[in-house]
């Protein structure tokens, strides 16, 4: 099995140990495995229920022979070697090459969370779901009005979930989202990491205003400029118009930069503005970036991301952008099938939110805060907050439980309460590395979305 291993891992990386795609490049190819393997074992994940152990035992089987690959991307590192005679000699011996050796770690514990948190959710009985041919009356006013109508419709008992399922399922989204952000910012190191492809370079306009168009690239430009107003004042109602603004917007940062880089003017990429100028709308760019990626964690990736996953060369880059892409978009469904609870137990409890403008979405309830995405710190957060053990609902409800007395458990349920929302520092993931060192703004560049790019379908 090791030596098939190996042929096959020599294969795919064209005979080129180093990951850098001097070989045939497999890059592309890796990444389409893992992403088409992802579609086919969670693709069916519609309700909050275990994985069956079919799927679970398939996934970890194949996720395991793609992610060996990483095991044969080396770098060379000086060690000592002590000869027969006892003399000590430097030599140069190979070693994973070192941001897959630490990412590669923290992101497998990503995963195994977001299936444990799956498996909690085995045995509930205080939600239930509805299949699609039920009638409307069954289905009440917790029937799905949005562009999800394809998923099963969720009820929950009369008067709502009880107070201990409504903390418990509280502190799950808590962990799922914590989960997101930690996958979301290795994904968005990993993008800005890839070389911007000259192939996108060359579809590009000769200047912002052209990408950007007049409206927006005046508001962009002008001497006052406050983000959240600028967002307010467009229609970002659909899916495409938000990809739309992100494509115009990192269109415009990537020929800032080039323009900044080049200062003759004489070139097709000059710059009439001075570099103050330019840094200042590059940055002002940025921080639209980022709010458009906390506000909207679900759409799709952006022209420029399709182009570097495209056109990446680098089968080590290729893995940790896939296998955390697709981490992304698992949390993303597991915590939009948590709302879909939370909702239906709004309605349970107040029939009037039934007849407002819709279901909240999963940021309308969190300010967005404009700082960079930084796995060491999101992955740090998730440590605080994971409970001591896998737990369900009925772990949760025994915590501190004294069948002696019952003051004491009482005393017991309030105090469980308090371990979950404090939470403890119990399981210690890997620390995330990039490649490369990148200054604070250089961070918030090329953020991407969590969805396989359409090019390849």
């Amino acid at each position: 099995m090791d030596l098939m291993k190996e042929r096959f891992v020599k294969l795919l990386l064209g005979e080129d140990m180093s990951g850098s795609g001097k070989g045939v490049s497999s890059a592309l190819a890796l990444s389409n495995a893992i992403t088409n393997l992802a579609a086919s074992v969670f693709g069916e994940q519609r309700r909050l229920e275990p994985m069956s152990a079919e799927r679970k035992g398939r996934w970890r089987k194949e996720i395991d022979w793609l992610l060996s690959v990483t095991d044969y991307i080396v770098e060379f590192v000086p060690s000592q070697q002590l000869s027969k005679d006892g003399t000590n000699m430097e030599i140069m011996v190979t070693q994973q090459r070192r941001d897959l050796h630490m990412n590669i770690p923290a992101l497998r514990k990503l995963d195994a969370m977001l299936i444990e948190y799956l498996d909690n959710f085995s045995g509930h009985n205080e939600f239930w779901y509805l299949s699609r041919d039920a009638d409307e009356s069954e289905k009440g006013n917790s029937q799905r009005e949005d562009d999800k109508w394809w998923l099963p419709t969720v009820k929950v008992p009369p008067k709502g979930l009880s107070d201990v399922s409504g903390k418990w399922l509280q502190h799950q989204k808590e962990l799922v989202n914590q989960v997101l952000k930690a996958a979301m910012a290795i994904n968005a190191n990993v993008l800005m990491e890839m070389e911007v492809p000259e192939a996108y370079v060359e579809s590009l306009p000769k200047n912002g205003r052209a990408s950007l168009g007049d409206s927006i690239y005046r508001s962009i430009t002008f001497d006052v400029f406050d983000p959240e107003e600028f967002l307010s004042s467009l229609d970002l109602s659909t899916e495409h118009k938000i990809v739309d603004l992100k494509n115009r917007i990192e269109a415009s940062t990537v020929i800032w930069k080039r323009k900044m880089h080049n200062k003759d003017a004489k070139s097709p990429w000059g710059s009439a503005v001075s570099l103050e100028k330019r840094e200042q709308f590059e940055e002002r760019a940025k921080t639209i970036l980022l709010i458009l990626k906390h506000r909207f964690p679900g759409i799709p990736q952006s022209a420029l991301d399709i182009s570097k996953i495209q056109y990446n060369m680098d089968v080590g880059y290729s893995i940790l952008e896939s296998y955390s892409r697709i981490l992304e978009s698992l949390a993303f469904t597991v915590l939009s099938r948590i709302e879909d609870v939370l909702y239906a137990d709004s309605l349970a409890k107040n029939p009037t939110l039934g007849k407002s403008k819709g279901r909240p979405s999963l940021t309308d309830s969190e300010a967005v805060t404009v700082s960079a995405l930084d796995p060491e710190g999101e992955i740090e957060k998730l440590n605080k907050m994971e409970p001591p053990a896998s737990m369900t609902l009925s772990d949760f409800m025994g915590w501190h439980y004294d069948q002696d007395s019952d003051a004491e458990e009482d005393s017991g349920k309030l105090e469980a309460t308090k371990n979950v929302q404090d939470g403890k520092l119990v399981k210690i993931l890997p620390n995330v590395v990039t490649h490369k060192k990148f200054s604070f703004m250089e961070k918030l560049e090329n953020l991407g979305g969590l969805r396989s790019p359409t090019s390849r379908h």
